[in-house]
């Protein structure tokens, strides 16, 4: 059983790590061809694989300011589970795109007492029936797995590019998406004789 099973076993309330468990396809614009979803957090943000990348694990954020909607956060999922532990959930480890390590250490250490307290017991259960260890140096680990990737190499639905107003590069499959269109809108306008 691979440590992914493993962890899709376990008996914990992953909405507390950010890794709810709902659509496996994704749905959204940017949600890559050929993802499997494997936990959502708040706004859209879901964590998957992608067909044709291994083992990497990637946060899709439809609502993000960056240039990327889609960044590689772990090379496999061991990494991943070790980076949400170090990071007590998804939630910084997808922001880190975005920081400087400063935010991300004063995210960390300002983290709501009591919601932490909440979230322990399933970061315990994950460490101890997974036998993971917190990565080390969370930041640089995400920094660098996002500064060597090419983010080219990842496929997209015509949907993306009608959103975005962009022309699909050579080969993009645009069948079953239809470009969105309004209903016609009839406007009446009486003149008061008054």
């Amino acid at each position: 059983m691979s440590l992914y099973e493993k962890f899709m076993e376990l008996h914990i309330d992953r909405s507390l790590i950010g890794l709810e468990k709902g659509d496996e396809e994704g749905g959204y614009f940017c949600t890559p061809v050929g993802s499997k979803v494997i936990g959502w957090e708040s706004g859209g943000i879901h964590y998957c694989f992608i067909e044709g990348f291994g083992e990497k694990v990637f946060a899709v954020n439809p609502e993000t300011a960056e240039e990327h909607f889609v960044r590689p956060l772990a090379e496999n999922f061991g990494d991943f589970i070790r980076l949400v532990l170090a990071c007590g959930g998804t939630t910084a480890a997808e922001q880190i795109s975005g920081w400087n390590k400063e935010q991300f250490c004063e995210f960390l250490e300002n983290d709501d007492p009591d919601f932490a307290a909440r979230r322990r017991p399933v970061l315990d259960k994950i460490q101890n029936e997974l036998s993971l260890e917190p990565m080390e140096n969370p930041f640089e680990y995400v920094k660098k797995l996002q500064a060597d990737f090419d983010y080219g190499k990842i496929k997209f639905t015509g949907e993306y590019y009608d959103v975005l107003g962009l022309e699909p590069p050579e080969g993009t499959e645009i069948s079953g998406h239809e470009p969105f269109e309004f209903r016609p809108v009839v406007f009446t306008f009486v003149k008061n004789e008054e």
